[in-house]
């Protein structure tokens, strides 16, 4: 297909590797299309059909990184965004761990710059203030960057570009600390990102970034962190190559929490001044070891999340047909995703609930299903709730005990189908 190949105005499908620029793509997994997986809507777009885009993966049979190859215009992803990271506590204690390590572990000193591009509400750039650095923001959603810069974090509300970092660092000065977090994988043009890194980033200083990590994806079946916005699925051995290539070096790969299991990379300017830790060449043996590097083993994924449809589909269908009234708890991105792939509609969740404001009182992409406030399970009682934001299982059942003291009982649908 040719490069760039326009499929709709908002969408086009790209022809090569966006690490390595390869031509040899497998598609590996077909998922079923979906709105963008942030598209909540009003009451009053009901109406309006959202268009559907492409959600297949590829494998590059050249530097092994998998991808999404379909592109949705970044502007009706993000310019009006919903998901803020300060609303989730588990968050909130991920950035403050982040920054004490980062501080510590390169002796950053106070005083230093730490941009953070995809800055979102600033919730990390606020952990680095308070350990005595200067912060400077970057991120797209025009208003989540507007309540940042009103709360004291600076943000700019744009893409990071090569030329806005070196607008940054004329102005600023060199960075000490750039960060990106679940950004590395939501960016088209990741070459141009790490031109921009490369500019703003002192000769001294590190580039962190978190993204969702292909071994967990791959090890527990969280298809569901598949979607638009995530057109990257990280390894580290197409990572070490594509970093090379532009300048840079992977210094650290350790494995954290967030996000059902994610990947923090660090990296240095090339011939900089630290050493490869053991981390780098202990991820690269574990993918091997797992098969990341083989298309093959991207079919045996496809039919292990045909199995757990097949699951999943049997409880919630027979439950309904003993007339159970099934909720949803949580309306994250991945969602979307799930609810689509798994054929979960409205006629079978009724409703879903989810603690951010900004997501209440809208319906869910595509499928319309209404999102509520926390008080919906005291006035509608339903008999189950399904954790669509899984990765919060623990925290949501103990929080919702009152539901469970009533004989209600949680369905948590990944890695494993398991009611609680």
């Amino acid at each position: 297909m040719e490069a760039g190949r326009q499929m709709s105005g908002h969408h086009h499908r790209r022809d090569t590797c966006r690490l390595c620029g390869g031509k040899h793509l497998t598609m590996v997994l077909g998922l079923a299309p979906t709105p963008p997986a942030n598209a909540f809507v009003p009451k009053t777009d009901l109406g309006k059909v959202q268009e559907r885009f492409p959600l297949d993966l590829f494998f590059c049979e050249d530097c092994a990184h998998v991808q999404l190859l379909d592109v949705v215009d970044p502007r009706v992803l993000f310019e009006n965004y919903v998901y803020v990271s300060g609303t989730s506590p588990v968050f909130v204690r991920h950035f403050q761990n982040y920054t004490d390590d980062v501080v510590s572990r390169f002796q950053v000193p106070a005083g230093s710059l730490v941009v953070d591009v995809g800055s979102n509400d600033g919730t990390l750039l606020s952990c680095f203030a308070q350990a005595g650095m200067r912060v400077q923001g970057i991120d797209p959603a025009r208003d989540i960057a507007a309540a940042a810069t009103a709360r004291g974090i600076p943000t700019i509300a744009d893409f990071f570009t090569p030329s806005l970092a070196a607008t940054i660092r004329a102005e600023q000065g060199a960075a000490k600390v750039v960060t990106a977090n679940n950004v590395f994988a939501h960016v088209d043009d990741l070459k141009g990102v790490v031109d921009g890194i490369r500019t703003v980033l002192d000769d001294d200083g590190v580039f962190v970034f978190e993204v969702s990590y292909l071994v967990d994806v791959f090890e527990k079946t969280l298809f569901d962190t598949i979607y638009h916005e995530h057109l990257a699925y990280h390894s580290v051995l197409p990572l070490i190559r594509f970093l090379e290539a532009n300048g840079m070096q992977l210094i650290e790969a350790l494995r954290v929490d967030s996000h059902g299991g994610s990947l923090r990379g660090i990296a240095q300017l090339k011939n900089g001044p630290r050493p490869v830790g053991a981390s780098v060449a202990q991820a690269v043996e574990l993918e091997r070891g797992l098969g990341l590097d083989k298309a093959a083993t991207f079919h045996a994924f496809a039919a292990d999340i045909a199995e757990r449809k097949r699951q999943l589909g049997d409880l919630l269908h027979g439950l309904k047909a003993e007339g159970k009234r099934i909720a949803g708890f949580g309306a994250p991105a991945k969602a979307t995703t799930l609810l689509y792939h798994f054929d979960l509609g409205p006629d079978v969740i009724d409703f879903i609930i989810d603690d951010s404001p900004l997501k209440q009182g809208l319906y869910t992409p595509g499928m319309h299903i209404p999102v509520l406030p926390g008080s919906a399970i005291a006035d509608k009682k339903p008999d189950y709730l399904v954790v669509l934001a899984w990765n919060f299982a623990k925290p949501i059942i103990e929080k919702n005990l009152a539901f469970r003291e009533a004989g209600g009982k949680f369905i948590v649908p990944l890695p494993l189908v398991e009611v609680v």
